[in-house]
């Protein structure tokens, strides 16, 4: 005789998919605007303060910070590992290949972390540091703003192998870069949005080398203009500016430069090259509005890449090695 037993999941208040999707977004959901309010409430004040300052001292800074961010989400999640240093048993991932000689800004992270440990010592993650840092810097070179989630946890680990494997190469064709980033769960018009983060910042000569001696969907007088500081052979570190209308400005005009085969690096000029995402370009270059509101978007999201919270992870009492 059957059993008169509950059938699988009949006690469940509401359906397994909804149960199982609640269980996937803990983690995420435990991420909160008003994480710090009371055990930290200077936290997003004092951060701003340091930010500003140094990208005042420093346009570029403000670009390094929000590379930091992007560099450390798309590596196992946004949970600080970027900022280890290689010990005797450990390497880090600042000596992957796309972060050797070229992610920086860790000496300000530094800075702010031990003001946060000043004023509420073992509350607040580096990650979240990191997170705040980029939003604040957008907002100093003039870009939208948007809210951080906080209560990200600090790794106690770091991949080389990932760093190398994860982060998007400036050589990426566009299926590439599509790829790339829907890896991590972003659309392509999101992919092109936060690409637009190549309106601030600089490149260094052995990025763009390729493109400016060898492509053809290249403004002539533009690739002619960026030899004299990249030469066909040394100055690998010699930089450009990603944007040269407004290289310190967090504008639309990315996207101009790319409509007049004028982007950087082969990465950029992929994304307006005749394939899909030219319509995106299009529409980003026409309206600045919808690309800041896209970009702030897509960065709360990048925000949200995995982070450790509750009790996984710790706060780390100095970014740059575990407690």
């Amino acid at each position: 005789m059957a059993s008169k037993g509950c059938p699988p999941f009949k006690r469940f208040k509401f359906p397994l998919g909804l149960f199982l999707l609640h269980v996937i977004n803990l983690a995420s959901a435990q991420l909160s605007s008003t994480f710090y309010a009371t055990s930290c409430p200077q936290a997003l004040s004092t951060i701003k303060s340091a930010v500003n300052s140094a990208v005042s001292n420093e346009a570029r800074m403000g670009a390094s910070l929000l590379r930091l961010h992007f560099h450390d989400c798309f590596v196992n999640g946004c949970d600080g590992s970027i900022l280890l240093d290689d010990t005797a048993n450990t390497t880090g991932e600042k000596t992957a290949g796309p972060n050797n000689n070229s992610v920086r800004g860790f000496e300000v992270i530094d800075t702010i972390k031990s003001q946060m440990e000043s004023l509420c010592p073992g509350v607040v993650s580096c990650a979240d540091i990191v997170a705040v840092a980029a939003r604040d810097s957008v907002v100093a070179l003039g870009g939208p703003s948007w809210t951080v989630l906080l209560g990200r946890r600090d790794s106690t680990s770091a991949s080389l192998s990932a760093a190398n494997s994860n982060i998007p190469a400036p050589t990426l064709n566009l299926s590439g870069l599509i790829s790339a980033f829907s890896n991590k769960g972003f659309t392509a018009k999101e992919m092109v949005a936060l690409s637009g983060s190549h309106t601030i910042g600089q490149a260094r000569c052995t990025s763009f080398r390729t493109r400016i001696y060898n492509e053809t969907n290249i403004d002539s007088s533009f690739a002619s203009s960026l030899r004299g500081n990249c030469p066909s052979t040394g100055g690998d570190n010699n930089l450009s500016p990603l944007d040269t209308t407004s290289p310190t400005s967090f504008d639309n005009a990315y996207f101009n430069n790319l409509q007049s085969q004028k982007g950087l690096l082969h990465s950029d000029q992929q994304l307006f090259s005749g394939g899909s995402t030219d319509a995106d370009v299009n529409s980003y270059s026409s309206n600045s509005g919808s690309f800041a509101t896209d970009f702030a978007n897509a960065m709360v999201k990048m925000g949200n890449l995995s982070p450790l919270t509750g009790t996984s992870g710790q706060i780390r009492n100095n970014c740059r090695k575990t407690n």
